[in-house]
């Protein structure tokens, strides 16, 4: 069985500091020989990533994280991340994989390159009934809170004019704060973040006004890394196939996994 840990920032941090280090030349052949891969999870991100009431990371990133290095063999180290820092974290060696809700665009197509889609994802404006816009041209006048680095808020910042204020966040709990104290009128995020705060029963409750992007969850990884590539897609396709990814769905999503996806 392989074992799990988690990596605190400060860790990282004290070990790195300074250093930037390029993508092995075979990235899978260095996790095997070292028995173990470091991946990149979300902290802040229910239900893909959280912290526990016994302290430990759970969610639907980190139970895939577990599948892959246990289809890998090899004990799994995680590692915290924002949506800010996730990409960083790869591209300087600190982490093997990125599972961390992350989304695909040609920004980062350019630097990293992605698993096939694991999960479903949608981003979109969400707002209280009080306020009434259905599509980007009815932002104008309107504050709206992002996380910084987020999809919603690569997307958004092309789109807008300049009479939409976009205030960023540094993680979700920012962003969610910003909406339910009232900071922001609305908010672009996913959908399990609305969803989170509707768990909360709050006196102003975000509803979906509009779709910004479909966005499935793939998982990073340096680019030209083709033997952990066709690892971790088999990985995958053998989850899709055989029923364990659903059930992840299922737990973390309360849904089953899109035909499409």
């Amino acid at each position: 069985m392989h074992r799990r840990s988690f990596i605190t920032l400060a860790t990282l941090v004290a070990a790195t500091i300074g250093l930037a280090v390029p993508a092995q030349a075979d990235a899978l052949a260095d996790i095997e020989a070292r028995g173990t891969i470091k991946i990149a999870v979300p902290q802040d991100f229910p239900p893909f990533g959280s912290v526990g009431t016994d302290l430990q990371p759970v969610g639907y990133d980190i139970d895939m994280a577990e599948l892959i290095a246990e289809k890998l063999g090899v004990e799994l180290e995680l590692v915290p991340v924002t949506s800010a820092n996730r990409i960083p974290y790869l591209q300087t060696g600190m982490v093997d994989l990125v599972i961390s809700s992350l989304g695909k665009n040609p920004e980062r197509e350019a630097v990293i390159d992605f698993s096939d889609a694991y999960a479903p994802f949608f981003n979109g404006v969400f707002g209280p009934d009080t306020v009434t816009v259905a599509a980007i041209e009815d932002l104008g006048g309107y504050t709206l809170g992002v996380t910084r680095g987020s999809v919603e808020d690569l997307e958004l910042t092309e789109l807008v004019g300049d009479d939409v204020t976009i205030q960023r966040y540094e993680d979700n709990n920012g962003t969610i704060s910003s909406f339910l104290s009232g900071q922001v009128e609305l908010i672009a995020t996913g959908n399990v973040v609305a969803a989170a705060i509707l768990e909360r029963n709050p006196p102003i409750r975000p509803e979906l006004k509009f779709l910004v992007k479909n966005s499935p969850c793939y998982i990073g990884m340096n680019k030209d890394e083709p033997e952990l590539m066709a690892a971790v897609n088999a990985i995958i396709a053998d989850a899709k196939a055989d029923g364990a990814l659903e059930a992840i769905s299922m737990e973390w999503l309360e849904q089953p996994l899109p035909a499409d996806l």
